[in-house]
């Protein structure tokens, strides 16, 4: 298996920034439930440039990850995991399973009732979190586990991505449209004419951005967009892709998913009991992460598996995978995320987080004691 560099690195900031993840969301629930919780909540719902804080870091700060995340894809296609096609077909199958699944289960229970535009948030996973969790074991976890689970999750990040363009756009400005396919075809021709240099797909990034603001299709999208035109070349360390794709990894998972993190979890918790998580929504979300998303992960692999079209790593059995299955559960970024662009009303939204952060928590849980029982390999 090869192994680059530039994974272990990621894999080490993904781990950090899990960590992180777990205290930034118990602290940021635990004052937004204090007595200075209106305080707090206010901070991220302040007004700048027109735009709430809040919606500065969803609509701003996410753009970056996903510039983090395309790159991602691009080495793993160029050089990495997803550079041979059987190899590539087990997480690649493993991630259709995982979106499938979960999104099935939850549009069967809410199917015809206003939360039903909600089916995108149980299919999404979080890597830094999933990582984070999967860090807690240490050496009792095969590196191949952690290339299979990353590479699953980045494939996860790139269908949310797919879906939030196509379900999630509620008006579209075609002339923004236009300028952004512009602006698009004019950096994909900067990359034709092999022009190694960062600063003009930066700049032109920053424009892309704009108008895909504007244009109604979320602005995230634009990192994504924009990672897919940066060169990559031989993906050496000269690379001006790799150079990025390393410079972002700490900013992205030490400070960005971070705030986001912060921002996103602070709300008021009202009345928890089992009644306030018996909703349909509550249901589709808990039942799409905790159950849809191991049993998707597990039978997509297994069938492409038993087909002989891919196969498992000689360190790796079906107990990990399900133990990665379970991981996969945690969507918590990706899922709020989506949470955002499914419902207008804050009601639904901080409904949709409560049940993501309890689905998240029992699917960690869940992960880490079925890995923790896989006898060392």
């Amino acid at each position: 298996m090869r192994i680059t560099k530039l994974f272990t690195n990621f894999f080490e900031s993904e781990k950090s920034a899990g960590l992180i993840l777990i205290g930034c969301t118990i602290f940021s629930l635990g004052i937004s439930n204090s007595l200075i919780g209106h305080d707090y909540m206010a901070l991220w719902h302040m007004n700048i440039g027109g735009m709430s804080l809040e919606h500065w870091i969803n609509d701003g700060l996410m753009a970056i990850f996903f510039l983090m995340v395309g790159l991602e894809l691009e080495r793993e296609v160029y050089n990495g995991e997803l550079s041979n096609f059987k190899e590539a077909l087990l997480p690649f199958s493993a991630a259709l399973g995982g979106m499938i699944m979960p999104a099935f289960i939850f549009f069967f229970i809410n199917r015809g009732q206003v939360s039903q535009s909600g089916v995108g948030i149980p299919m999404a996973t979080d890597i830094a979190f999933a990582l984070g969790i999967l860090s807690l074991l240490g050496n009792r976890v095969p590196l191949a586990l952690k290339v299979f689970l990353t590479a699953l999750a980045v494939i996860d990040d790139l269908g949310a991505i797919i879906i939030i363009a196509i379900f999630y756009t509620k008006t579209v400005s075609w002339q923004y449209l236009i300028g952004a396919a512009a602006i698009m075809l004019f950096l994909f021709t900067l990359n034709r004419k092999k022009v190694y240099l960062l600063w003009p797909y930066l700049v032109g990034g920053l424009f892309l951005w704009f108008c895909m603001l504007k244009s109604g299709v979320h602005a995230s999208i634009s990192g994504v967009l924009l990672a897919f035109v940066i060169p990559f070349g031989s993906g050496d360390e000269k690379s001006i892709s790799n150079k990025l794709e390393k410079f972002l990894h700490f900013p992205v998972a030490l400070f960005i998913i971070p705030i986001f993190a912060l921002a996103n979890t602070a709300f008021v918790i009202e009345k928890f009991s089992l009644a306030t998580i018996s909703s349909s929504l509550d249901l589709g979300i808990i039942l799409g992460l905790v159950l849809g998303k191991p049993l998707g992960i597990m039978l997509f692999s297994f069938f492409v598996v038993s087909l002989g079209w891919s196969k498992l790593s000689s360190s790796v059995c079906w107990k990990h995978i399900l133990g990665a299955g379970c991981l996969g559960g945690i969507g918590f970024t990706m899922s709020i995320f989506v949470s955002f662009l499914a419902f207008d009303d804050v009601h639904l939204v901080n409904q949709s987080k409560l049940a993501i952060l309890l689905a998240s928590t029992i699917s960690a849980i869940l992960g880490y004691i079925v890995l923790s029982k896989v006898n060392k390999y």
